[in-house]
């Protein structure tokens, strides 16, 4: 098994505690406090990019792992290290305005994709054998 992949992994997640921790930050800032979800609109960006980053590990991770297994783990890696760019660039762009969040989003969905399909690929070929 190669570090790369686990690193990814770890980065992902400390990632996401990152965006979750600036949820409260604006929390504080903008004076909305749980269970509000809604309000200044600078808030609810914050907290789509906690959301969005959250559904988009429900994907990234099975299928960075898969794909590891079944084609490359450092291939994986490399793919999952532009993945963790792709949220960076998501929530930095998302944080200024909504339309912003385009490159970052598709940087790392298009990852995601990839990543889906090796590893379908991966264990299709591997049945095969």
């Amino acid at each position: 098994m190669s570090i790369w992949p686990s690193l990814v992994t770890i980065c992902a997640l400390l990632l996401y505690l990152v965006v979750t921790i600036n949820v409260g930050r604006a929390r504080i800032k903008y004076k909305i406090m749980p269970p509000e979800m809604t309000g200044d609109e600078n808030f609810e960006r914050v907290v789509r990019v906690q959301q969005n980053t959250l559904e988009q590990l429900v994907l990234f991770l099975p299928a960075l792992w898969l794909f590891s297994q079944w084609i490359n783990p450092i291939w994986a890696g490399g793919l999952g290290g532009v993945w963790i760019i792709g949220r960076i660039l998501f929530a930095w762009g998302y944080y200024q305005a909504a339309e912003k969040r385009t490159l970052g989003f598709a940087i790392s969905s298009l990852v995601s994709f990839t990543l889906l399909g090796g590893a379908i690929v991966g264990v299709i070929l591997s049945l095969r054998s």
